[in-house]
């Protein structure tokens, strides 16, 4: 069993703060985010699936661009660029595979 709020937090971005989970197979990622915190434009060869578990969270995913709340899921392929802004704060939940080998650091 993990407790999540026993892993240490990382920011990644300025305004990203995440505890990570690694697996063999997959990264799994909480994320706290401040409002205004930009994620910029970027695409990286892992497979994504974020959740948006409290807040709102505008997504771009491949020239398209949504405001997604509490209980909307995004599919991210591999290889597709995305970025976003958070417009509240926010608790997002990412799922990568395969592992974030740059996340375990």
């Amino acid at each position: 069993m993990i407790e999540i709020t026993s892993i240490a937090q990382k920011e990644i971005i300025k305004g990203f703060k995440a505890r990570f989970i690694h697996t063999d197979n997959l990264t799994l990622g909480y994320w706290d985010v401040e409002e205004g915190a930009v994620l910029p434009l970027h695409s990286h060869f892992h497979e994504q699936v974020t959740k948006v578990l409290e807040g709102k969270f505008e997504l771009t995913v491949d020239d398209e661009t949504k405001v997604y709340e509490a209980g909307y899921v995004a599919v991210i392929p591999s290889h597709v660029i995305h970025g976003g802004k958070a417009l509240t704060p926010c608790k997002l939940f990412d799922i990568f595979s395969p592992v974030r080998e740059d996340y375990k650091l």
